[in-house]
């Protein structure tokens, strides 16, 4: 039965699982609050499938917001060290990890698909990303919305408006972008950022709509901007995964259950899931009196010229630790336009 620590006593309360239950117990930890949708719509929902796929011999026990201790950048050392079974975290609290996947994260490769760019993700991962996740079984990785551009008292629509602001990020690859269009990069986790909103530390971010009505960031920022058509100024990748060893140790129909839940039809839920609940967000803070703004195609443009850099300085890095950073740039572009049609 799937619970978070808060609702276990309720949920054990409602009914008994059969005696095959718990056969395969396993923690997920996670770094965001219980009532956040990637563990409402998602996390929990997935689990709940493998729990009932697997006849109750799976139990997937929740623990959102650090619960067991530490720091969301914690969390992969946790998985890969066995302290957690499974986490959900974001693959750009520990830069340095993860350095091909990180192409999904650039502006100009993501737009504003997370099912797309989820499938893209996907379909790379034997090819070009297997390898750099050591000492973790990956079951999926995902994307957000991507990053649109929240202030606290100023309308953006060029990239001179951000000169010499102070924004959240959410990973080096967010540092870069920050950069590109003038403005001072402060990166922290997301659960940090209202904290750093209210006292000043930032004038506002790069944070996706979803985040907004479980941050409260409605009452914290007064503009939400984005490109034309909802384009977006990069993402993050998120990955599930379960520690290695605790992956070997299960019979091979039980990891099939795993499997058989984390395709390609789970992949473009998950996309749904996420554009969906950033719709959502951006109504709470426009429904709270917030502006939103839309970039015309040409101002658009503008930001698209000014961030491209960054793609050139990754591919450059890249290259500098033997990736062939223009062909994973080019494979990235090629299958999110392939799933984008």
């Amino acid at each position: 039965m799937v619970r978070n620590i808060a609702s276990a006593m309720i949920a054990t309360a409602i009914f008994v699982l059969p005696a095959t239950a718990q056969e395969f117990e396993l923690k997920l930890h996670h770094f965001l609050g219980p009532n956040a949708p990637a563990q409402t719509q998602m996390l929990e929902p997935w689990a709940q499938r493998i729990e009932v796929a697997s006849d109750g011999r799976i139990d997937i026990e929740i623990y959102p917001s650090m619960s067991l201790g530490g720091t969301p950048p914690e969390l992969i050392r946790q998985v890969r060290d066995g302290v957690v079974e499974m986490v959900w975290t974001l693959n750009g609290y520990s830069p340095g990890l993860f350095p091909r996947t990180e192409v999904f994260e650039l502006p100009n490769v993501h737009r504003n698909d997370p099912g797309a760019t989820n499938l893209a993700l996907a379909e790379l991962f034997d090819t070009h990303l297997a390898e750099e996740h050591v000492g973790v079984k990956v079951l999926f990785q995902h994307v957000h919305a991507g990053q649109a551009i929240h202030t606290t008292d100023s309308e953006v629509r060029t990239p001179s408006d951000l000169a010499g602001k102070s924004l959240r990020i959410p990973t080096r690859t967010g540092a870069w972008v920050a950069e590109a269009l003038g403005a001072n990069p402060v990166s922290m986790p997301v659960p940090d950022f209202p904290q750093a909103l209210s006292r000043g530390v930032v004038d506002g971010g790069l944070v996706p709509y979803e985040i907004i009505p479980a941050l409260q960031l409605q009452d914290l920022t007064d503009y939400q901007t984005e490109l034309a058509d909802g384009g977006r100024l990069g993402t993050s990748v998120f990955q599930v995964s379960m520690n290695l060893d605790r992956w070997n140790s299960l019979p091979a129909d039980i990891q099939q259950i795993f499997l058989d839940n984390s395709g390609e039809d789970w992949l473009r839920e998950v996309g749904q899931i996420w554009a969906d609940t950033d719709v959502q967000g951006l109504e709470v803070a426009t429904e709270a009196g917030n502006t939103l703004v839309t970039l015309t195609a040409e101002e658009s443009a503008a930001f698209e010229e000014a961030v491209e850099p960054v793609v050139t300085r990754w591919i450059e890095e890249a290259n500098g630790l033997g990736i062939d950073g223009q062909g994973i740039v080019d494979a990235a572009r090629a299958s999110i336009a392939t799933y984008s049609e």
